[in-house]
């Protein structure tokens, strides 16, 4: 028994129909070949899918982690100034404000004190970006200042 070439069928072992090699339909390959390695191309491409969206996916949360801490480092600081404008802690709104947002890692970008309330804004750079938060501290809005307040019972 000889390798022979099988018109249009490729390679077969002569006298073994059943024993198909190479670019033989009974094998599972096409006439001339061509399906050859296109499972190779379909995993390159589905790897490299994956790494795309991991590479989009990576910035987009480090870029939301961010955005949560300096909304932490806003609300630090409007606690801090309001504490601070209604006499629980010693010292100037603004200046207290700034230190609770540089301790958590911002920056103090506006401080307004209305009475007892406070409103800031805090701000940190992620990305070639500056990310933004304000936030307020005080009395309920309609609230007078003082009032509901006295001993329990």
């Amino acid at each position: 028994m000889g390798r022979t070439r099988s018109p249009g069928a490729g390679w077969r072992w002569a006298g073994r129909g059943d024993r198909a090699v190479r670019g033989s339909r009974a094998a599972g390959g096409s006439r001339d070949g061509r399906e050859e390695g296109s499972g190779s191309i379909l995993i390159v491409a589905v790897v490299a899918s994956l790494l795309l969206l991991t590479g989009l996916a990576l910035p987009l949360n480090q870029a939301l982690t961010v955005r949560q801490q300096v909304a932490n480092a806003a609300d630090a600081a409007a606690l801090a100034a309001a504490d601070t404008a209604s006499g629980v802690v010693a010292g100037i709104p603004c200046e207290n404000a700034a230190e609770a947002a540089r301790l958590n890692g911002s920056a103090l970008g506006d401080c307004t004190i209305d009475g007892v309330e406070a409103r800031v804004t805090a701000t940190r750079s992620v990305l070639g970006l500056i990310v933004s938060v304000a936030s307020r501290a005080g009395q309920p809005p309609g609230e007078v200042a003082g009032a509901g307040r006295g001993p329990p019972g």
